[in-house]
């Protein structure tokens, strides 16, 4: 992924903050792996009209097949656009990754708090003051720099996925990294390749934002005792609770936001505060405790925390939106954190969750020579009349976005992975059909489903879609509550669903799946400036793109639950953690839509699950 368009070559080694680095481990590593494929046409426009065939109706299917048939013409302007395309491929590491940048993040406008921002709950914490509070946020600190070390000296593991080593490159990306509004296009900076790589983090509570030097002059970084006591420092100081949530900025709409900022740092004090924190290695949120909620309502709570803070009487003005990488620690012992988007995907960030929580557990409190610390620095802003209006817009904005979020996350404690496994079944296929059915049981009809696909067996890979609605997922989904239809025909019907979906999921990782490609043959078109091709301003591909359903499957080591909110107006954002013996749910919806609701859905997911459990259970062996 380009950093910055045209500043830094993405593949360039980290400098580390005080330790030697094997030569170019990364490096090589980073080379060694294939370039993303540009998939056959033909193939494409083939798996295009079968991913149409149960979402449009036959009129306009044949419409489009007519459109595909025209765009395929020997000569004609699908091939061109398709050598075009090629080409890139020969001439960039990654034909995909610099425009999936731009298209699917810093183009796009609207704010990213709820519509682009994941953010993770973690299990509650046994706090409840601000003692437990900073122990709990020093701890946590200690364990993100023990990760960025493995960053730094190239030591972290590569990983894999069906026996292929993966891209690494993501989690280059992560730390000191921030988003930089623009008032037409955003852009991102990574500090990591600066001559002096940052090495202070942001600090914010009651809306003040402090620098927190983390490393010794000798480039140690500071015990867990050390970070303690300046995080008591930081509290000690920013103890009034009337100061401007100059944070809030970073939440409303990318256009505004963009203009606000440029106006905020006019003022040479606000710039170099902003500078502070767009530089830091990733921003720690001490937030106010948040009204209490009772136990079955309590995650649901945390999540929306995380995603937005709750609105501005509650801590949605001690975040900086923009920032990669934000941890959430709540002096009630609700804890997680919030990424920005742009620069990775959420198994890297799950993967960094897993270390830190892995290091708490081990890392006590260990007394350390009282070499006296400096203050940390306290960042000023200068408020004029008119940043305090852009302050009032947007946090009217955000308690609109706050106020229309609808939110449920639950834990699926009947099974976990463990059912679908003893079923010789893919975990991830089976929760898809469980949750084509509860949305079909809800909706009467099956709707365009988008489920995250990694392509980081490829150089600088990010995404690709599964199209988890096909026709033999609406085939089972329309059998199950059929009486006409026996239990053994609905088992093969599930079964065939399932062996599709995973096909289909193989195929995505392989870069063989339709959505970038198709992307790819539009931008093509784009920027050769020619006129766009009529399938993509054909209905079919509007319809195929209103994803009612975005889907994601995070699993991690850690019991905790990563959320984020719908894609379209009248759709739903569904994410999931699928541990051995439950599964974590994090289901939201927009409360403005009539027809969705995110505890319907979530209590549709987890009856279709018991259901299909039961059908399979019911339902003899030696027929299958």
């Amino acid at each position: 992924m380009q950093v910055k368009a045209g500043m830094v070559k993405p593949s360039c080694l980290v400098k580390p903050v005080s330790v030697t680095r094997i030569a170019g481990r990364y490096l090589a590593h980073q080379e060694g792996l294939p370039k993303l494929p540009v998939p056959p046409l033909q193939q494409t426009c083939e798996r295009y009209l079968a991913a149409l065939t149960p979402i449009v109706d036959p009129e306009e299917l044949n419409h489009t097949r007519k459109l595909l048939e025209e765009f395929q013409k020997p000569g004609g302007v699908g091939e061109r656009l398709q050598k075009g395309l090629e080409q890139r491929g020969k001439k960039m590491e990654n034909w995909l990754s610099d425009w999936w940048l731009q298209t699917a993040y810093l183009d796009y406008r609207m704010p990213v708090v709820v519509h682009s921002s994941p953010g993770v709950v973690l299990p509650r914490m046994e706090f409840s003051d601000r003692q437990g509070q900073m122990r709990y946020a020093a701890k946590l600190i200690a364990g993100v720099l023990d990760f960025k070390s493995m960053i730094d000296n190239e030591t972290l593991p590569v990983e894999y996925l069906g026996g292929k080593p993966l891209c690494m490159n993501q989690y280059y990306q992560v730390l000191s990294s921030c988003r930089i509004p623009g008032t037409k296009r955003d852009t991102v900076v990574n500090y990591t390749l600066d001559k002096r790589p940052p090495t202070h983090i942001t600090v914010v509570h009651n809306f003040q934002f402090f620098v927190l030097d983390v490393y010794n002059s000798d480039g140690t970084p500071l015990t867990v005792d050390q970070i303690y006591i300046q995080l008591e420092k930081i509290w000690n100081s920013s103890l009034q609770t009337n100061k401007e949530p100059i944070g809030i900025l970073t939440s409303n709409h990318r256009n505004s936001w963009g203009k606000a900022y440029d106006n905020l740092i006019k003022d040479k004090t606000n710039q170099e505060s902003v500078r502070a924190i767009q530089k830091s290695i990733f921003t720690v949120c001490l937030d106010a405790p948040m009204p209490h909620a009772s136990d079955d309502m309590y995650r649901t709570r945390a999540g929306v925390q995380m995603l937005h803070g709750g609105g501005s009487r509650w801590n949605s003005g001690n975040r900086w939106f923009d920032k990669t990488l934000q941890f959430i620690i709540g002096e009630d012992g609700t804890c997680g954190l919030i990424y920005e988007h742009a620069p990775a995907e959420g198994p890297p960030i799950v993967s960094l969750i897993d270390h830190v929580v892995e290091y708490m557990k081990k890392s006590e409190m260990v007394r350390t020579p009282m070499v006296p610390l400096r203050m940390p620095q306290k960042l000023h802003f200068n408020i004029t009349p008119e940043i305090k209006m852009d302050i009032e817009e947007a946090k009217q904005n955000m308690n609109i976005m706050v106020h229309d979020l609808d939110m449920k996350v639950s834990v699926f404690s009947h099974f976990g992975k463990d059912f679908p496994k003893s079923q010789k079944m893919s975990p991830d296929a089976f929760i898809q059909m469980a949750l084509q059915l509860a949305y079909y049981r809800i909706h009467k009809r099956c709707c365009p489903t988008y489920e995250s696909a990694s392509l980081r067996m490829f150089r600088l890979g990010r995404t690709d879609t599964i199209r988890s609605m096909s026709i033999d997922s609406d085939k089972f989904v329309k059998a199950m509550d059929d009486p006409a239809k026996h239990n053994i025909e609905k088992v093969a019907l599930l079964d065939k669903a399932v062996k599709a979906h995973r096909a289909y999921a193989d195929m995505a990782i392989r870069g063989q799946a339709i959505d970038r490609h198709l992307l790819g043959l539009k931008l093509q078109a784009i920027e050769d400036l020619a006129a766009l091709p009529e399938i993509f301003m054909d209905t079919s591909y509007a319809v195929a793109l209103h994803f009612n359903l975005s889907t994601s499957q995070v699993p991690a080591k850690t019991n905790c639950v990563m959320c984020f909110g719908p894609v379209v107006s009248d759709g739903y954002g569904v994410c999931y953690n699928p541990m051995d013996t439950h599964i974590n749910f994090a289901v939201s919806a927009f409360n403005s839509c009539q027809d969705t609701n995110a505890a319907r859905l979530a209590q549709a997911l987890e009856d279709a699950l018991l259901d299909i459990k039961t059908l399979l259970e019911q339902t003899p062996k030696a027929k299958l």
